[in-house]
């Protein structure tokens, strides 16, 4: 209606001009209701042609859109293991701050896997402690059994001597038993030493690794116990929360609530334009919304994002073969607003509502003076006519508690 409006004062009420005072032409005389279609054709037609061409004009170099809203994303609180409730921290609404605990989970069989890996520790501690004392030990007998193999020594090298000098004096069979009696105590030695290195290996190799292995039992009885503290991941609030304690909660059957976070919908507006701007929606775009949730208010936006591909045309390999019937319903180009300045989003609730005009920008391209006069002329009167929209963004702001109060069904 505003752009026939705008179009009828350079077309048609020029033609009556020059009707009335040019050709002598009166209202009600020559000009009726029944000859004005006649009189005022030449008016008439180029206002039709004329109001067409700007609309396409406008709606095409400076995109609208009705489907912008403040998506935002939720955390699911749901904890990495199953069990009963034991304890609520939180309530419905509350507001809780990253890290702070939310509700927990029965810990009894955690805390007794604690208990029986800090006891393994306990109990390898106490065999490093009678391994050291045997080590000790293992000194003493092999000092004894050196002792003993060099008293055997001394007494075979003795009867041995005593042998050299007279054969009757020693029988044969008393130096084959001492001899004997040597090599026994050898043995005794070397039993000794291998004992002490046994121990030596025990004390530097398989007590410690089982000690290691008991301490990595403790950690993850611990990482266990720990899981059954369920806290927030992120700062916001708590909604859909109606966990009670005695409650089941299994994270493969359902979520125990669901987080908001506190910047959530706060940054960024998603807004959804036509396939058919797919050649003018550019980042770094200057953007205008008007949202529900704060009417009578035009909040100046920047396209920071374009998506390069339109969801509508999304699939997932299945067992069926797909038929683009199904999936050839026009999708749109999501793209992303940011506010121009900081904090104009506030007061603007995450999910809510909002209309959204973008508008093409050529005075880099005027300025640059590599286009013919033509192009830049057209160029001009593309940048010019953006004020038509904008007009409208703001009527339609001024209409929309209207309508949303007095025809929606209020």
């Amino acid at each position: 209606m505003l752009e026939l409006l705008l179009c009828s004062m350079v077309t048609i009420f020029p033609d009556y001009l020059f009707r009335r005072y040019v050709q002598g032409k009166r209202i009600g005389r020559e000009l009726t209701l029944y000859s004005v279609w006649y009189e005022l054709r030449w008016g008439i037609t180029a206002c039709l042609l004329l109001t067409i061409s700007l609309i396409t004009l406008i709606f095409y170099f400076h995109p609208s859109t009705t489907n912008v809203a403040a998506i935002f994303r939720t955390v699911t609180i749901l904890p990495e293991t199953s069990g009963r409730v034991a304890e609520v921290y939180v309530d419905v609404n509350e507001k809780v701050e990253a890290g702070a605990p939310l509700f927990r989970l029965d810990s009894s069989e955690q805390e007794a896997a604690r208990e029986t890996a800090q006891r393994r520790i306990a109990e390898v501690d106490a065999e490093i402690a009678v391994a050291q004392v045997e080590l000790a030990e293992a000194d003493g007998r092999i000092r004894q059994a050196q002792g003993a193999h060099s008293q055997a020594i001394n007494e075979l090298e003795t009867k041995s001597q005593l042998r050299a000098r007279n054969k009757d004096v020693v029988a044969a069979r008393e130096i084959e038993r001492l001899q004997v009696a040597v090599d026994a105590q050898q043995g005794a030695v070397d039993a000794a030493v291998a004992n002490k290195r046994t121990l030596e290996t025990k004390l530097s190799s398989l007590l410690p690794a089982q000690k290691a292995s008991a301490e990595a039992a403790l950690a993850q009885a611990q990482i266990d116990l720990d899981k059954t503290l369920v806290r927030a991941g992120v700062a916001g609030t708590v909604q859909q929360f109606t966990l009670r304690p005695g409650d089941i909660v299994n994270p493969m059957l359902r979520a125990a609530g669901i987080l908001v976070p506190a910047e959530a919908g706060r940054k960024a507006l998603i807004a959804g334009f036509g396939q058919i701007e797919a050649q003018v929606m550019k980042t770094g775009m200057i953007a205008e919304v008007t949202c529900i949730g704060k009417p009578f208010t035009i909040i100046p936006m920047v396209v920071t994002q374009v998506q390069d591909v339109i969801a509508a045309g999304q699939i997932r390999p299945t067992d069926q073969l797909i038929d683009v019937q199904q999936i050839a319903r026009p999708g749109t180009i999501t793209v992303f607003l940011e506010p121009l300045f900081a904090g104009q989003l506030e007061g603007i609730p995450p999910g809510s509502s909002c209309i959204a005009n973008a508008y093409t920008n050529n005075h880099d391209a005027i300025a640059s003076g590599k286009l013919s006069t033509p192009h830049s002329l057209f160029l001009h009167v593309v940048d010019t006519v953006g004020v038509v929209h904008a007009m409208i963004l703001r009527i339609q702001a001024l209409l929309l508690p209207v309508q949303t109060l007095v025809f929606s069904g209020h």
